[in-house]
């Protein structure tokens, strides 16, 4: 349902307003498969063929990036570990979120609901995800392809998808969309992808489930952004929102993910 704010809402009001857009947005994100189109379907299959090329070349990644475990300064891995922890992440989406309402500032208050809304959506679908797939990490000592379908419980066969990865970078991206400077949003995102990465240097990820989880928190931060459009009289940006385009590069010893503002 469209439903803009009325002028003059209490805190209250605000809240319930916001709290229906949180679990509309979320609604919202898991039925766009049903409404897809060719462009979404094609984004769709580009998405899987990156996935496919990471997966070949998950191996080798693997060992480049747990032998240089040991040489990347403690505070990033920390740093990984600790802004994609579901705890710290919610605490952090909710103090934005509870700023605006507080302040009763419109847009601190659907950057928020958008924060809180894209990683309860993409957090609960990696959660499925990972049962349902059951692959099994890295540091298990499986192979790639060494899958347990179902495995609710077991922590060595929750490799696929990454819920650290996807937590943050739904994040950074929420975030990024604030800003029209792509510098400032190659930064932000630049940040965002760190912790997928980290995942990556301790054995508990294959590049293949990161890559993927970066694609959950794009499709689903522009879902419930474009969900919110309707909800909210304040946008991000009134300037046409510029093509996103996203690369992943590779070769011996190096891994690279660009960025394509157009």
């Amino acid at each position: 349902m469209d439903l803009k704010p009325i002028k003059d809402e209490t805190r209250l009001q605000m809240l319930g307003h916001d709290m229906g857009s949180i679990f509309g947005g979320m609604g919202y994100a898991y039925s766009r498969p049903f409404h897809w189109e060719g462009k979404q379907w094609g984004q769709a299959g580009l998405v899987m063929g990156t996935t496919g090329v990471a997966y070949l070349i998950d191996d080798p990644v693997s060992d480049e990036m747990r032998a240089i475990r040991d040489d990347v300064p403690k505070w990033i891995r920390d740093y990984g570990w600790n802004i994609g922890s579901p705890e710290n992440n919610f605490m952090l989406t909710g103090g934005v979120y509870l700023t605006g309402l507080i302040s009763k500032n419109e847009k601190l208050r659907r950057t928020g609901v958008l924060l809180v809304s894209s990683a309860a959506s993409a957090g609960l679908l990696q959660t499925v995800l990972k049962s349902v797939v059951g692959r099994a990490r890295p540091l298990s000592g499986h192979t790639k392809d060494t899958f347990k379908p179902f495995s609710k419980g077991e922590a060595l066969f929750e490799s696929f998808p990454s819920g650290h990865a996807i937590l943050a970078f739904t994040n950074a991206y929420a975030v990024g969309k604030q800003f029209e400077n792509k510098w400032v949003k190659a930064g932000i995102y630049t940040v965002g992808l760190v912790p997928g990465i980290s995942r990556i240097w301790e054995g508990k990820h294959w590049l293949s489930d990161v890559v993927f989880s970066w694609a959950i928190s794009i499709f689903t931060v522009e879902a419930i952004d474009r969900y919110l459009d309707r909800r909210y009289s304040e946008k991000y940006n009134d300037t046409a929102q510029k093509n996103v385009r996203w690369d992943l590069t590779f070769g011996p010893g190096t891994l690279g993910l660009v960025l394509h503002l157009e």
